[in-house]
């Protein structure tokens, strides 16, 4: 009986009635949350869509870089381990290369001088070459920056990449060819990423290097995400894509 009296004085209890201001709190929640999700949404198709852009005109710009060259090195194009060309410098905010990094998506981006905003967020190009580092192939360190999200995200999927993942860098005189080795995680303070020799400022250069730098975590400057690689040959631009590559963008 005690149960049973207790069962109806609970269900004898008024249910607590919505007030104006709970629903509207209510009805805001749920548009901020929309309101977030649409504008993530809106971010990462923009990164898409531009990115498209940069890989097209990455496309056209390899294209003009050896007018006549053969589309696809054939199998007698070997890679060579000797002294490379001398690439020339670039003027401030000049394309001059492009970078092919097959892990990273059929990854294609130009390359441009200085890391200048215009150069970041350049619809024809997408990375940044600091200034005093290295050219592509040249003794020392070659660096680029590229953004994390924005501006077609180049760098989204940088921590991605794999010991021994291959990076491509085509010039109007060679495809030089690096193999990453490690990723590094360092505060934006720490310049020595790009000495001559990676975070050994003092050293003169002993090596041909390649650095990828990028923001870290994603959508903050609190941080960098650092890739290295170590260069590994190099092609005369005149014989085309080399086979390896082109093998794996199934273009072979």
């Amino acid at each position: 009986m005690a149960a049973s009296d207790a069962r109806a004085r609970r269900s004898a209890r008024p249910r607590r009635r919505a007030t104006v201001s709970s629903v509207l709190g209510e009805l805001l929640l749920t548009a901020g949350v929309l309101a977030l999700g649409y504008a993530g949404w809106q971010v990462w198709l923009s990164d898409a869509v531009l990115g498209e852009q940069q890989q097209q005109a990455a496309r056209a710009f390899a294209a003009e870089l050896v007018p006549g060259a053969p589309a696809v090195a054939d199998a007698s194009a070997a890679l060579r381990t000797d002294e490379p060309p001398v690439e020339d410098r670039a003027a401030d905010r000049e394309s001059f290369a492009v970078m092919h990094i097959p892990r990273l998506d059929e990854f294609e981006r130009v390359v441009g001088e200085g890391t200048s905003r215009a150069v970041l967020d350049s619809l024809e190009q997408g990375l940044a070459h600091y200034r005093e580092s290295a050219m592509p192939g040249g003794l020392g360190n070659f660096a680029v920056a590229g953004h994390r999200n924005g501006q077609g995200g180049p760098f989204t999927h940088l921590d991605e990449m794999r010991i021994g993942d291959r990076i491509y860098v085509q010039t109007a005189s060679a495809w030089h060819v690096y193999a990453f080795r490690n990723h590094e995680y360092v505060p934006p303070t720490a310049v020595g990423v790009v000495a001559p020799v990676p975070q050994m400022p003092h050293v003169p250069a002993d090596g041909r290097y390649l650095t990828l730098t990028t923001c870290n975590p994603e959508w903050s400057a609190a941080g960098r995400l650092i890739a290295y690689a170590t260069w590994v040959g190099w092609q005369s631009a005149e014989d085309g894509m080399p086979l390896e590559l082109a093998a794996t963008l199934g273009r072979a």
